[in-house]
């Protein structure tokens, strides 16, 4: 059996039951469920949401344009409020949101292909209009804030017109951002007016503000999209498996039993806000939060502050919130794992049940690990178990389960050490230069330009990790590892590259960081005929700023890579010496042209010497 199957199996009947009660339990108390949200959420926050969800829905649309659509969809709810037996007010939110979104008018002129989703049933209606969003899309201008005068008096005498315009601002240019975290940067937004409009700098005030508020909504996107892709391509169990770790060691004083409640709700409301519906997103992440904020005290320290929050503010509160200090008391799980007998006894009748609390007990022991890790060593213990239980002599046999586990940490934090290490002794430039020999060679296939992104964005991991406290290297460095290969991944399900990344991006979710890291040259690869004008120089190599020579030589390399991915370590530093020296000559010539062509022509023919590479 796949691991996916194993960990958390008891997760998708404990969890998804108590889940599914409630919801049809809610179902039949309420006739209509957007009366139900509409009372829920009030007003402004009902109309909030939804214009979340039509600006990320029709991200082309005017404000003036969304507002109309907003108004139809209150209307109604207003409207079923008062009669929930209205033939309309039957249908589900979803439903109703794309219904209008199909009645606009010449949606096709403006989005094309997409008016083809409304001849779609639901679900795959919904599924066809997620597929047309567009993060940070190009025909959005850049949003130009009023002059500091003008927008103070504009909230002063119309805050909520102001506000509306920044969450339609938010929505539209993150579609994949969810409606509690676009509400919470609001109240941010909302803050720092009311502390800027007081201060004799209104702009400058406004502008570190804004700054913040835009880094704090990309990182939060980054993240809900990752999530989704996860849910989406693993499926649930895996995703309340790594759930279940994360929070483990947020929250370790918490009860598993605690714990299992929280992640049964979390599994349903990601999967409605991954699948547009903000409003059922909105509602259900307010119940959530206000049951965990009821039992602050059982959950953590560190959230009570969050708790006295408002509502809108509560959610993101508690979410960027500390981990909780360990239990001091927390004995080690040698004896209970390990060296017990009967540990075969407790793991066959409840396997699920038994690897769950395994999981639990050891991530609320090890906050200095990524979740990705956590579920390898569990899923290492799980598969000696499997093997023990079947033996003459299972407690000899899993006696060395220590050990084992502890090959998966050692491999982890070798590969952040050598990385870190490599990072500190030779700065940027070497190390994105190695990021491009290994991922080149990996990957061969796949362009310049996007080896050149993957190759910065694992830079940036490595720049924001390494400089942290020796005890958050590890899950910083995976966990963001972790995303920037998923949006690989992505790209290869619509652009396949090689068989090798697919093992790696379909196989397992643990494992696919080591996957990455333990691939070697594709050689089924057969590198394109060489081509002089790939290698083009010319005097830009010679004014250009510093950032663009370097990214001019990255490129040379990787293109190099391509012509022969197994290329050696010494054959990459003679073409790169010899590019260095032709810079420098050249750049100190009268006539720049002449003696690249010239020096350039001479490289060309040394490179391909040192490769081995035919005319």
């Amino acid at each position: 059996m796949k691991w996916v199957t194993l960990i958390s199996l008891i997760f998708l009947f404990s969890f998804a039951a108590s889940r599914n009660l409630k919801r049809v339990a809610r179902d039949s108390e309420h006739k209509s469920e957007i009366a139900h949200r509409y009372n829920d959420l009030k007003e402004e926050t009902f109309k909030a949401v939804t214009l979340v969800t039509f600006a990320q829905y029709l991200q082309k649309c005017s404000y003036e344009g969304l507002s109309k659509l907003v108004k139809d969809v209150v209307d109604l709810a207003q409207k079923c409020v008062a009669n929930e037996d209205a033939p309309e007010c039957t249908k589900s939110l979803p439903s109703i949101f794309l219904d209008e979104i199909c009645q606009v008018e010449k949606l096709r002129d403006s989005y094309g292909a997409m008016a083809d989703c409304c001849g779609k049933a639901d679900p795959e209606r919904n599924e066809c209009f997620l597929s047309f969003k567009v993060q940070q899309p190009d025909f959005i201008q850049p949003y130009q804030r009023p002059a500091s005068d003008v927008i103070c008096k504009e909230y002063q005498d119309s805050r909520e017109a102001l506000l509306g315009h920044f969450i339609y601002a938010v929505a539209r240019r993150n579609p994949f951002l969810y409606a509690p975290a676009i509400l919470s940067l609001a109240a941010d937004y909302e803050h720092a007016l009311q502390s800027c409009c007081k201060e004799a700098d209104v702009g400058a005030c406004l502008d570190a503000k804004a700054a913040a508020i835009k880094e704090k909504a990309k990182k939060i996107s980054l993240k809900h999209k990752y999530s989704c892709g996860i849910l989406k391509k693993f499926g649930e169990r895996v995703f309340q498996a790594d759930k279940l770790a994360f929070l483990s060691q947020k929250y370790p004083k918490a009860p598993l039993a605690e714990l299992r409640k929280v992640i049964g709700d979390v599994k349903g409301i990601y999967k409605e806000c991954c699948e547009g519906d903000m409003v059922e997103c909105m509602d259900d992440r307010a119940e959530l939060v206000n049951y965990v904020c009821s039992k602050h005290d059982v959950f953590s320290s560190k959230i009570k502050g969050c708790c006295e929050k408002p509502l809108v503010e509560r959610s993101q509160c508690i979410m960027e919130a500390e981990f909780d200090d360990k239990p001091e008391d927390l004995p080690s799980l040698v004896e209970r794992y390990i060296h017990d007998k009967e540990v075969c006894k407790h793991f066959e009748p409840d396997h699920s049940l038994f690897m769950s609390e395994f999981l639990y007990e050891y991530s609320r022991r090890h906050p200095d690990f990524s979740t990705q890790l956590l579920l390898r060593v569990a899923k290492g213990y799980e598969t000696l178990l499997e093997k023990c239980c079947k033996t003459d002599n299972p407690a000899e046999c899993y006696g060395s389960a220590e050990e084992e586990l502890k090959k998966h940490v050692k491999e982890t934090q070798d590969v952040v050490k050598v990385n870190c290490d490599l990072l500190a002794a030779h700065g940027e430039p070497d190390f994105l230069k190695a990021i491009l020999i290994r991922y080149t060679k990996k990957m061969p296939q796949v362009s310049t330009d996007t080896l050149l992104e993957i190759g910065k964005k694992m830079t940036s991991v490595g720049v924001k990790c390494c400089q942290l406290p020796e005890d958050r290297r590890l899950p910083c460095s995976e966990g963001h590892l972790s995303i920037v290969i998923q949006e690989m991944c992505k790209r290869q399900e619509t652009t396949p590259i090689n068989d090798q990344v697919a093992h790696c991006c379909s196989d397992s979710y643990a494992y696919r960081r080591p996957c990455f890291t333990a691939l070697g040259t594709d050689e089924k690869y057969v590198p394109p005929p060489f081509d002089p004008e790939v290698f083009n120089f010319d005097e830009k190599l010679c004014t250009a700023a510093p950032a663009e020579r370097e990214a001019g030589q990255m490129k040379l390399l990787v293109n190099l890579i391509k012509r022969k991915p197994q290329m050696t370590e010494e054959q990459i530093k003679t073409i790169s010496d010899g590019f260095t020296a032709m810079v420098d000559k050249c750049c100190k010539q009268a006539n720049i042209e002449t003696c690249f062509g010239e020096e350039g022509a001479n490289l060309i023919v040394q490179s391909r010497a040192t490769l081995g590479i035919g005319v």
